[in-house]
C-alpha cells in the first residue's frame, strides 16, 4: 500500500453543507490552478485524495470531485443536476437519429454573476485531446480555463448569493448531485425541519438505492479507500440523513475511518421558538447518533452556543464578517477545514482517517471541537518562534464549535496544523552568543518550534503537529473578509500601512481538540432538553421521532458529556 493514494469520498448533506462545500472545493480548485500556473513540482498536499481522474463519452480527460451531494428541490439555481462535463447518451442517441427531433426545455435560472467568467459544458479540448476545466495535477494536464474577465473576478455581496450552487466555481461528477424531491428549499411548506424526518427519507427505497448506487461507483474505483468525511446539516432535518448515511456506511464499509462535520449557521432569532426548538433537538439527537456511526464527530459553527439562549458569534482579531450571511460564515469554516483536514491529505506520511480518530477519540470521546486562526498573524522578517512566543501563554485559536470559551478548561488530545508559512521564518536564525528569548529560540526546524510551543502550552497533553509551507487559498469568490490592519498581498500583519490588492492566500493554524468544555456543553443540552414541554412540539413527534427515543437520547448525551469530565486520565 506504500506510494498508494489513500482515497477520501466526500458526503455533503444540507444547505449550509452544500455553502461550506462550495468553499471548500473553490479552494481545492484555486490551489490546482495555482500549482499548474506556477508549474511546480507536487505539492505537500495530495489532491488525488478528494479528486478523480474519469473521462467523458467521448474520451474526454476530467478531473472532479469524489463527491456524493445531496439537497432540496429548488436549491441549485442554474446548476444543472446531472453536471455540464459529461453529455447525455439519450441526447447523443437523439442527435444520431435522422428523423424528426422535438425538444423541450426548462426555463433555467440565470447564471450568477460570480460564474459568468466559468467554462461551460461546451468547454475547449487541447491538442492532446484534454478536456480543458481543471489541470490534471500529474502534469500532463492543461493549464486551468481562462478569460479576461478572471483578471477581476467578483466577490460575494449580501444580494448576489442566493444558494451555494451561486459561487461553486468546480464542475461536478453526473453522480455527484441527488436531489429529494420530496422536500422544498424555499417556501413555508414541505420543509425538511425535523431530525425523524430525515431518518425517514434514507428508509425509503427510491433514496436509499440512490445513495448506495453512488458510494458503490466511487467505492469500487478506489484503490486504497481509506474512508468517508460528511459534511452535514445538524440544525434541520438533514440531522436525520446523515445519521442514517453514517449507519450505511459503519455497515456497509467497517474498518474505514467516518469523520463527521457537522455544521451550523449563524445566529438565529429568538422569534422563532418553532425554528429554536427544532433546532435544538436536532442537534442534539445529531451529535448523539452521529457519534455512535461515526469514527470522529466536530460540530463546527461561528456561534457561540448549541442550546436554546444565543450567544454573540466568535470573533476573529483579523476578520470582519456578517454572522448573518452564510457566504461569510462558511467561507470561513471552510477555511478552517481546509487546514484541520490536512493530516489525512498529505502526499508523504499521511495520517490516516482511522489513525486521527483513534489518537483523538480514545474512552469514548468521540466527539471533538475545533479551532482556528484565520489568519495566522506573521509579520515580515519575523521568525515563526517570535510569532509563537507573542501570542501569551492564551488558547491560540478561536473556538468553532459553539461550545463557550475554552480557558479554563482541560484539553486530553489534539491535532494542530500550521500552513503557510515560509520555510526562512521556520527557525530564529540568531547569531552565535546571542541570548535566547525561549526554548523556541534554541530548535533547529519549524516541526520542533511547533510542538515544542505546544508542549509547553499543554503539558499533559497528547498532541500531533504539522508544519506546512502550502498557504490556504482566499481567492474570490471568497469575499473580502480581512480587516485593514492584514496585508492583503503578502497574507501577513504588517508593521505599515496595509495594502489594497485582495488577498489570495493566507496562513492559517488549525486544531482539533478533545476538550472538557464538551462536558459543560453537553450536560447544557441535556437540561436544555429536559425543561421542553414536549406536548408542545407534536409535530417533532410525529416525524418519526417517540417519547422513548427522547428518554434514551438523555441518557446518552450525559453518559457523552461524563466522558470528558475534567479528572479522567489522557491515556489509555
Amino acid at each position: 500500500m506504500a506510494g498508494g493514494v489513500r482515497e477520501v469520498l466526500t458526503l455533503q448533506l444540507g444547505h449550509f453543507a452544500g455553502f461550506v462545500g462550495a468553499h471548500w472545493w473553490n479552494q481545492q480548485d484555486a490551489a490546482l490552478g495555482r500549482a499548474a500556473e506556477a508549474q511546480e513540482p507536487p505539492g505537500e498536499l495530495s489532491p488525488d485524495v478528494l479528486y478523480r481522474t474519469g473521462r467523458t463519452l467521448h474520451g474526454q480527460e476530467t478531473y472532479t470531485p469524489r463527491l456524493i451531494l445531496v439537497d432540496l428541490k429548488g436549491s441549485l439555481s442554474s446548476l444543472q443536476e446531472e453536471g455540464g462535463l459529461y453529455r447525455d447518451r439519450q441526447l447523443d442517441a437523439a442527435i444520431a437519429w435522422q428523423g424528426k427531433l422535438t425538444t423541450h426545455q426548462e426555463e433555467l435560472y440565470p447564471k450568477s454573476l460570480h460564474l459568468q467568467d466559468f467554462p461551460g459544458a461546451e468547454g475547449v479540448l487541447s491538442s492532446e485531446g484534454i478536456w480543458r476545466v481543471k489541470s490534471i495535477p500529474n502534469g500532463k494536464g492543461p493549464p486551468p480555463h481562462t478569460t479576461a474577465a478572471t483578471t477581476k473576478p467578483l466577490v460575494p455581496t449580501e444580494g448576489s448569493i442566493r444558494v451555494w450552487s451561486d459561487f461553486l466555481r468546480v464542475h461536478l461528477h453526473p453522480r455527484s448531485i441527488c436531489m429529494i424531491q420530496k422536500y422544498n428549499h424555499d417556501g413555508e411548506a414541505g420543509r425538511l425541519e425535523a431530525f425523524g424526518q430525515g431518518e425517514s427519507v434514507l428508509k425509503e427505497p427510491r433514496y436509499l438505492e440512490e445513495l448506495e448506487d453512488r458510494l458503490h461507483f466511487y467505492v469500487e474505483e478506489c484503490d486504497f479507500l481509506q474512508g468517508f468525511q460528511i459534511l452535514c446539516d445538524l440544525h434541520d432535518g438533514f440531522s436525520g440523513v446523515g445519521v442514517k448515511a453514517a449507519e450505511l456506511l459503519q455497515d456497509e464499509y467497517s474498518g474505514r475511518g467516518i469523520i463527521t462535520w457537522g455544521l451550523l449557521p449563524g445566529p438565529y432569532n429568538l422569534g422563532e421558538p418553532q425554528k429554536n426548538i427544532y433546532r435544538l433537538l436536532n442537534t442534539a439527537f445529531g451529535l448523539v447518533h452521529l457519534a455512535a456511526h461515526s469514527s470522529l464527530v466536530c460540530p463546527l459553527s461561528l456561534g457561540g452556543s448549541l442550546g436554546l439562549r444565543p450567544e454573540p458569534p466568535v470573533n476573529f482579531p483579523y476578520l470582519h464578517y456578517n454572522a448573518a450571511l452564510p457566504v461569510h460564515c462558511s467561507a470561513i469554516l471552510a477555511t478552517a477545514l481546509d487546514t484541520v483536514t490536512v493530516p489525512y491529505r498529505l502526499r508523504s506520511s499521511p495520517v490516516s482517517m482511522v489513525h486521527l480518530a483513534d489518537m483523538l477519540s480514545f474512552s469514548g470521546k468521540k466527539v471533538v471541537t475545533a479551532g482556528a486562526t484565520i489568519p495566522f498573524p506573521l509579520v515580515p522578517g519575523q521568525s515563526l518562534p517570535d510569532s509563537l512566543v507573542q501570542l501569551g501563554g492564551a488558547t491560540p485559536w478561536t473556538p468553532l464549535s459553539a461550545c463557550g470559551d475554552p480557558s479554563g478548561t482541560r484539553c486530553f488530545a489534539q491535532s494542530v496544523v500550521l500552513r503557510g508559512v515560509d520555510k526562512a521564518c521556520h527557525t530564529s536564525h540568531l547569531s552565535p552568543g546571542t541570548p535566547l528569548r525561549s526554548p523556541l529560540h534554541a530548535c533547529t526546524t519549524g516541526e520542533e518550534v511547533l510542538a515544542q510551543y505546544l508542549q509547553q502550552q499543554q503539558p499533559r497533553v497528547r498532541s500531533s503537529s504539522h508544519l506546512l509551507l502550502t498557504p490556504c487559498m482566499v481567492a474570490p469568490p471568497y469575499p473580502h473578509l480581512f480587516s485593514t490592519s492584514f496585508s492583503h498581498e503578502h497574507g501577513v500583519v504588517p508593521n505599515g500601512p496595509p495594502k489594497g490588492a485582495a488577498a489570495s492566500s493566507i496562513p492559517v493554524l488549525g486544531a482539533l481538540c478533545s476538550s472538557s468544555s464538551l462536558h459543560r456543553t453537553l450536560e447544557a443540552l441535556a437540561k436544555e432538553l429536559t425543561r421542553l414541554d414536549l406536548r408542545r412540539w407534536a409535530s417533532f413527534m410525529d416525524s418519526g421521532v417517540e417519547q422513548d427515543d427522547l428518554e434514551e437520547l438523555l441518557q446518552e448525551l450525559q453518559s457523552l458529556a461524563q466522558c470528558y469530565q475534567d479528572g479522567d486520565s489522557p491515556t489509555h
